[in-house]
């Protein structure tokens, strides 16, 4: 097995403890200087120090927040290979994540209906928005 196939999971990371990506939509994708921002609604689990119980007409807690790659060095998506990185992110669709993991390379793969994006940065930062 190529080595970079293999990889942790989003699950086993500490950054989204307490959250369902799996249930998360992806809004927009943003790359600035060496920072790559995910827009994204997020799907707080009943562990999440932030969850509140759903309103009657809400099913789940959902919370706005922004995924932060810092000193991102790279942004790509496959098959996209030599569009220069800006174009893209301001070009990449929306939708839920079907997997994040963090690669044994170091670098982060993020899949959807959006493409495979691969990320070489930071560990990734989560902030919920404001109230």
């Amino acid at each position: 097995m190529n080595k970079s196939t293999t990889g942790t999971d989003w699950h086993r990371l500490r950054e989204f403890t307490a959250v369902d990506l799996n249930k998360s939509f992806i809004l927009s994708w943003k790359l600035e200087s060496e920072l790559l921002l995910i827009d994204i609604d997020l799907f707080l689990t009943e562990e999440h120090p932030f969850y509140e119980k759903p309103r009657p007409a809400e099913k789940i807690c959902i919370r706005p927040a922004i995924i932060e790659f810092p000193y991102c060095e790279s942004f790509s998506v496959i098959g996209k290979e030599g569009v220069p990185s800006s174009e893209i992110a301001a070009k990449l669709g929306h939708g839920t994540i079907e997997g994040l993991r963090r690669l044994d390379d170091g670098r982060y793969e993020i899949i959807g209906p959006f493409g495979t994006v691969l990320v070489s940065a930071e560990r990734p930062i989560l902030r919920l928005k404001g109230p």
